[in-house]
């Protein structure tokens, strides 16, 4: 062997360069059947089955076509790009995505868009704008009713309809004794917006926001 060179067979001289180039060609040849055959395999996955679906969010009228499995929050927010619900645990424990439907609040999270077909969906954006405040929107500044602001959109939906189930009479569905009054006591209405939690601890405040939209001076407590 000289230099780079080595001699194979007497006659032949190649290069180690050379050798590696021919080993790579030859390996690439010996895949490439395979290669072929892996691209012209025919896919396995089936076409993700869609339905229509029709229902008003914020007083509009919308008709989406979606995946069956979707959300309403998902449909609110990466469909609609209706934001302000928010996504929290995703498991209807924490209230964070809470929107009014037909009148009542749920947890968008917990159920499918294309359950609400010709359904009435009323988001944090409906409730009121920067000009024209709703009145639980103002409250909740007016006594600090927030900190990060995170849970804040699905905490106000909730106390708005808080307010609503009390006025016309509507049992709690927390606790079996506790039912609506016409002066709602400050037990009642923390006790039916204990499904909304706040980590930053914001709850006496917002108590306070809703005893002033219910007409209850300073969030005092009523028998």
């Amino acid at each position: 062997m000289k230099g780079d060179a080595m001699e194979i067979g007497g006659d032949l001289n190649l290069s180690r360069r050379g050798v590696l180039a021919a080993g790579a060609t030859s390996a690439a040849i010996a895949t490439a059947p395979a290669a072929v055959g892996a691209s012209l395999s025919p896919p396995c996955a089936s076409a993700t089955p869609t339905m229509p679906v029709r229902f008003t969010v914020n007083g509009k009228p919308v008709r989406l076509t979606l995946d069956t499995r979707t959300t309403l929050l998902d449909a609110l927010r990466e469909h609609l790009r209706l934001t302000g619900t928010k996504k929290g645990c995703d498991h209807g424990q924490c209230g964070a995505c809470t929107v009014i439907v037909n009148g009542m609040r749920i947890n968008s999270c917990l159920s499918l868009a294309i359950q609400h077909e010709g359904d009435e969906v009323t988001t944090i954006e409906g409730l009121g704008t920067p000009e024209h405040l709703h009145p639980m929107q103002a409250a909740f500044i007016r006594h600090d009713g927030y900190q990060c602001g995170y849970c804040t959109p699905g905490q106000i939906c909730s106390a708005v309809s808080v307010l609503n189930e009390i006025a016309q009479g509507v049992p709690s569905h927390v606790q079996d004794d506790i039912v609506a009054h016409a002066s709602p006591s400050n037990i009642e209405m923390r006790e039916r917006m204990s499904g909304n939690i706040c980590r930053c601890g914001a709850y006496s405040n917002i108590a306070e926001a809703m005893a002033e939209v219910a007409g209850i001076a300073g969030g005092e407590t009523q028998a």
